[in-house]
């Protein structure tokens, strides 16, 4: 999405807090290295990202397969693009037709003991219709 993103995480050690604000950290001085806006390099409050997230606990596996389904439709309802394949920052592809289109996602980002019944769970949501 142009102004927002989504992301599923899984922290072993449960710090979404700490993992959230270890990534705003970087990649805020990553894009401001690398940008020569300088908006950016003013220290009058300017930001590169917004001070709050909102964080789901996800505890099930239906939910984590609503929450990706909800992810990858975000474009289409924004209307970015007519299907959710077609957005090119979108998991969809990965997810979908084992791409590792815009990047490869991590099969076993699930705890190991959880990692094969997600496994199962996406081979059987590949005969959905309606996926895009």
């Amino acid at each position: 999405m142009p102004n927002h993103f989504h992301l599923i995480v899984n922290p072993r050690d449960n710090d979404i807090k700490g993992f959230v604000g270890a990534l705003k950290s970087l990649t805020a001085q990553r894009i401001v290295e690398l940008t020569e806006d300088p908006w950016f390099e003013r220290k009058d409050g300017n930001q590169v990202w917004q001070e709050s997230f909102k964080a789901m606990p996800l505890w099930s596996l239906w939910m984590i397969w609503q929450k990706i389904h909800y992810i990858h439709a975000n474009p289409v309802k924004a209307r970015l693009v007519a299907s959710a394949k077609d957005y090119q920052w979108s998991s969809f592809r990965a997810f979908y037709w084992n791409s590792n289109e815009p990047l490869a996602i991590d099969l076993d980002w699930w705890w190991p003991e959880d990692a094969e019944k997600l496994r199962k769970a996406m081979k059987a949501k590949l005969h959905v219709k309606n996926v895009d």
